[in-house]
């Protein structure tokens, strides 16, 4: 069964994909800030990170930035609710492999995200 991780500072985004991907077979973990993101993923394998660009304390462009500072090369596909071309390009140079857009729409979730993980 593919796993991924949701990281978002929103409590209902994070219920919702979490409701979403398990009811297609997708273990869905989450985690409400980019410490306690870090700290799953160095713990566990996943799939897929679905990333939260902006988040209190510390951004998903941080998030995906520390993770590959540590050599951590897991799947990320970023999530913001605004048109944002420098962090878009910041996440790709990391690493990013997608980009998707709140509010979240369940046929972008399908096209994108699970087309990574199948």
């Amino acid at each position: 069964m593919p796993k991924i991780l949701v990281v978002d500072d929103e409590l209902d985004v994070r219920e919702f994909s979490r409701s979403f991907f398990r009811k297609r077979g997708v273990d869905a973990l989450t985690a409400a800030d980019g410490k306690e993101a870090i700290r799953l993923i160095e713990q566990d394998v996943f799939d897929l990170v679905l990333l939260d660009v902006r988040m209190e304390g510390m951004s998903g462009i941080e998030v995906l930035r520390e993770l590959r500072r540590r050599n951590i090369t897991v799947k990320v596909v970023m999530v913001s609710g605004t048109e944002d071309k420098g962090a878009s390009q910041e996440a790709e140079s990391l690493g990013s492999i997608g980009f998707i857009h709140k509010p979240l729409v369940l046929e972008e979730l399908k096209s994108v995200v699970l087309s990574y993980i199948a």
